[in-house]
């Protein structure tokens, strides 16, 4: 792992870099460096020291970004550092082979689900916490649109980051011990095929589509491998500044020699924990967003239910619903999220998990206010 001086460096000698590039670019091409700062405040009503203080607010994370093109080439990447580490979100180089195809080489966003995001909130779909939203993998995807057809076609070779690592933006299969089960798995030779249509309409849009997602599981202590899949069917619709999305998946993670068939272990943002290895995932979110004087502001419901589908029959459902607003205001972008989560890691007191036996029978509750400056 390079050094905080060896990056530093490497990340001059990449500006220096790309300030040539933009020098060699015509008119219509160039580098666009930006970024964002977000500052975070969070409050756990599960947790006695959160409500003795009444919550805490830290610092977030801070972003950098490179945007650039010249001629039918480009790249994009996205780097951020948090108070505790720092890991590349993606980094990837374009080519538009014309106005309707594109090629993109290197950690981009996986193509599976509704385009882009499941969600409404800064706290993200039920589906992310195991690595079916936002994610991003190294490999090479190729990109068509026309008349309303949308069709993304990808092969990744692995993760952004190794089966050891848990700094990563997204959730990937984990290799370590988690809660005394022995996890040996990396992703490996994945492929994704994503076809959407969007149709036009008074008032707004709405887009249909259906995914597929295919690879292998290596197991690092045995050598052999075993595999997983996920489908998943969705819809967006937009009209008159509502929203609804609508999504409903399947997936299986086979691992090969694994210790406990009905669990696997995931990692993302510093942490690790375990989910099923087999079930459903079914989304419902809808959003209203009003134009102001100001900006705009966008009022969301975003709720996940995750059914377990192994042969433990103790395994237990998992559900999260948020309740938020966003507010834009020129540069700036606030989410104020009201969690609930039952089973499911990130917002339950004694459930770091997600779809494994419930410890309790209760829905907990967190407040999150996300604030953030783009630049």
């Amino acid at each position: 792992m390079m050094n905080k001086t060896t990056f530093c460096l490497s990340i001059l000698a990449s500006a220096m870099a790309l300030s040539s590039f933009n020098t060699l670019a015509a008119e219509e091409d160039g580098i666009n460096i930006h970024g964002a700062v977000r500052i975070n405040y969070a409050y756990k009503d599960y947790s006695e020291s959160s409500k003795d203080k009444g919550g805490d607010f830290t610092f977030d994370m801070a972003s950098l970004r490179f945007d650039g093109k010249l001629g039918n080439w480009g790249l994009k990447s996205d780097y951020r550092f948090t108070s505790g580490t720092n890991y590349i979100k993606y980094g990837y180089a374009f080519y538009d082979l014309n106005p309707e195809w594109q090629l993109q080489m290197g950690i981009n966003q996986v193509p599976f689900g509704n385009r882009d995001y499941i969600s409404n909130s800064y706290w993200f779909g039920l589906p992310y916490y195991l690595g079916f939203e936002d994610d991003y993998d190294i490999g090479v995807k190729a990109t068509f649109e026309r008349n309303g057809w949308h069709t993304d076609m990808a092969f990744y070779k692995g993760a952004e980051y190794g089966p050891t690592e848990n700094k990563r933006y997204a959730a990937d299969l984990y290799t370590g011990t988690i809660n005394g089960t022995e996890y040996n798995n990396e992703e490996t030779n994945q492929i994704n095929l994503r076809q959407t249509y969007t149709v036009e309409h008074q008032g707004g849009t709405t887009t249909i589509g259906a995914s597929l997602e295919a690879g292998q599981i290596y197991n690092a202590k045995t050598g052999n491998n075993g595999d997983r899949y996920a489908v998943a069917a969705h819809l967006n619709t937009v009209f008159d500044g509502w929203n609804i999305q609508l999504q409903a998946m399947q997936y299986e993670f086979n691992a090969a020699d694994a210790v406990d068939d009905n669990k696997i272990a995931v990692s993302v943002v510093s942490w690790q924990y375990e989910v099923a290895s087999k079930g459903q995932i079914y989304n419902l979110n809808i959003a209203k967003t009003i134009a102001t004087d100001w900006g705009s502001i966008k009022f969301y419901n975003d709720f996940g239910l995750m059914t377990p589908d192994v042969e433990d029959e103790t395994y237990d459902n998992s559900m999260q619903n948020v309740l938020g607003a966003a507010l834009s205001a020129g540069p700036t972008y606030t989410h104020i999220d009201f969690i609930m989560g039952k089973n499911m890691t990130f917002s339950t007191a004694n459930n770091d998990h997600v779809g494994l036996p419930e410890v309790g029978n209760d829905w907990d509750k967190r407040i999150n206010i996300s604030m953030a400056y783009y630049f």
